[in-house]
C-alpha cells in the first residue's frame, strides 16, 4: 500500500507542476507589442508566480505593478512591484488597501498605455472596496453566511460583486480608455470569464434579479441597504479588455491522468466539473473503487491497474464546528466506504496547496486509515458530522501537505485502484 501512496503523491505533483502559469505567463505576453506605458496589476493565490513570469518577459518596460495574494503566498519582493497580502476567503483590511492601490496605478493612464491584469482564484476576496454605503462588514457577513450555506462559487460571486466597486466589470471602468490584457488561471468550473476573481475585467452575465433569488435560496439576512445595493446592475460592455486564458481543471486532470499513465494505471477523467457537496463526492468516489474491485460493468469497463480522475470543486455545507476543507472532507467520507479494502487509494487535493482555512491541500486516504483513526481516538463519522476532517485525517497521518503552490486550478480527486 505504502507504494501506491507514493504513486498518489507523484500524481499530485507531477499534476500540479503542469498547471505552474510561468511558462503559459511567457507565452501569452512574448508575441505581444504594447505601446505607451504598461502597468501590471497581479490578483489572487498564484500572483506573485505570474507577476515574476510578466517581470521576466518584459523586464522594464513594465513602469509599476501590484501584487495583492493571500497571506504567505508572496516568495518574496519584486522588483517595481507593491505586494500587498490579505484576507481569504473572507476579505479583510488588506483586500481593501490592495483595491486601491491597484485603482491608483490605473486612473491616469490614457488610450495608449496598456494594464496587464493577472488573474487567478482567491481574486474575489483578495481584492476589494465596498461599494458606497457598503461596509467591508457587511461583505464579510454576507460571505460568511454564503459560505455556511453549501452555495457554489457562482453563486457566491454574483453577490459578491455586487457589493463591490471592483468586480463584475467595474475596475475595467476606472482604468479609462488604456488598454486591457487579461490572463488568467482559471478556478472556475466551465471557465465563465464573469465569475474568475468576480471578473474585474469582464462584462457581467448575472443579474439582480438572479442575485436576489440567491438570497431568496439560502434564507440570507441582510440588512435592507444591502439589498438595495444588490439591486443596481453591474457593466454588461467591456469594450477595452483583451483575455487570455492560461490553464483550468482539464489541463490538472489531463496532467493526472498522463503521470497515472506513466506509472501503470490505466487512467479514465470521469468529469472535469464535479460540484457537488464534498461528503457526497466522497462516497461516490468509494463506491466507484467497489466496482472496479468487484469486476463490476461500469460504463467504462475498468478494470484495475486503473486511475479515476474527476475534477472540479466540491462545496461543504458547515453544520459543525470543526475544522477542515473540501478535499480533506471529500477524503475522509471516502474513507467511510473503503474501510478494510486492499490496494485501494483515494485522494483529492487542492492545486493551490490550500484547502479550506487549513495548511493542508488535501487528505489521501486507503483501506487502513479508519482503523488508524480510531485507534487514536477518532470516529470517522462522528468528525465528518462534525465538519471536522483535518483533526481526523491528522489522526490517521493522511493530511496532503504541499504548502502554497503558485497556482490554482480547483481541486483533482483521484481513485488508484491496483
Amino acid at each position: 500500500m505504502s507504494d501506491m501512496r507514493e504513486d498518489a503523491l507523484q500524481i499530485i505533483n507531477e499534476s500540479i507542476k503542469a498547471v505552474l502559469p510561468n511558462e503559459a505567463v511567457d507565452r501569452a505576453l512574448k508575441n505581444k507589442i504594447f505601446h505607451g506605458e504598461v502597468v501590471v496589476v497581479a490578483i489572487g493565490k498564484a500572483a506573485w508566480n505570474m507577476a515574476e513570469a510578466a517581470k521576466a518577459c518584459l523586464g522594464d518596460r513594465i513602469k509599476a505593478g501590484a501584487i495583492v495574494t493571500k497571506y504567505e503566498h508572496s516568495l518574496g519582493p519584486l522588483n517595481g512591484f507593491e505586494i500587498i497580502e490579505a484576507g481569504h476567503p473572507i476579505p479583510d483590511e488588506n483586500s481593501i488597501r490592495g483595491a486601491e492601490t491597484a485603482i491608483k496605478l490605473v486612473t491616469e493612464l490614457n488610450r495608449e498605455d496598456h494594464v496587464i491584469l493577472l488573474l487567478s482564484g482567491g481574486g474575489s476576496a483578495l481584492f476589494e472596496k465596498p461599494m458606497e454605503g457598503i461596509t467591508l462588514d457587511n461583505i464579510k457577513e454576507m460571505t460568511d453566511q454564503l459560505l455556511g450555506s453549501g452555495a457554489d462559487i457562482v453563486e457566491i460571486n454574483t453577490l459578491r460583486k455586487r457589493l463591490s466597486a471592483v468586480k463584475g466589470g467595474r475596475f475595467a471602468q476606472k482604468c479609462g480608455e488604456a488598454q486591457l490584457y487579461s490572463i488568467i488561471l482559471s478556478d472556475v468550473i466551465g471557465d465563465r470569464l464573469d465569475v474568475i476573481a468576480s471578473g474585474p475585467a469582464y462584462p457581467d452575465a448575472s443579474t439582480s434579479e438572479q442575485a436576489l433569488e440567491i438570497i431568496s435560496k439560502y434564507q440570507l439576512q441582510l440588512d435592507e441597504h444591502i439589498r438595495e445595493v444588490l439591486k443596481i446592475e453591474t457593466p454588461k460592455e467591456i469594450p477595452n479588455c483583451e483575455t487570455f486564458i492560461t490553464g483550468n481543471v482539464a489541463a490538472l486532470c489531463e496532467a493526472a491522468a498522463h503521470s497515472a499513465k506513466q506509472l501503470g494505471y490505466a487512467p479514465i477523467i470521469l468529469t472535469t466539473t464535479m460540484d457537488c457537496q464534498a461528503k457526497e463526492a466522497g462516497r461516490m468516489l468509494a463506491s466507484l473503487a467497489h466496482e472496479v474491485k468487484n469486476g463490476g460493468k461500469t460504463r467504462y469497463s475498468l478494470q484495475a491497474p486503473c486511475a479515476i480522475i474527476a475534477g472540479g470543486e466540491t462545496v461543504v455545507q458547515m453544520i459543525g464546528s470543526g475544522k477542515g476543507g473540501r478535499n480533506q472532507e471529500l477524503a475522509l467520507s471516502a474513507s467511510i466506504g473503503i474501510d478494510g479494502m486492499e490496494d485501494v487509494v483515494i485522494f483529492s487535493v487542492g492545486s493551490d496547496g490550500t484547502d479550506g482555512p487549513t495548511d493542508a491541500a488535501g487528505g489521501i486516504v486507503d483501506g487502513g486509515t479508519v482503523s488508524r483513526m480510531k485507534a487514536a481516538g477518532v470516529l470517522p463519522e462522528t468528525h465528518l458530522q462534525l465538519n471536522d476532517s483535518y483533526h481526523a485525517l491528522k489522526a490517521s497521518d493522511d493530511l496532503i501537505m504541499t504548502g502554497a503552490t503558485g497556482t490554482n486550478v480547483n481541486d483533482v480527486s483521484v481513485i488508484l485502484c491496483r
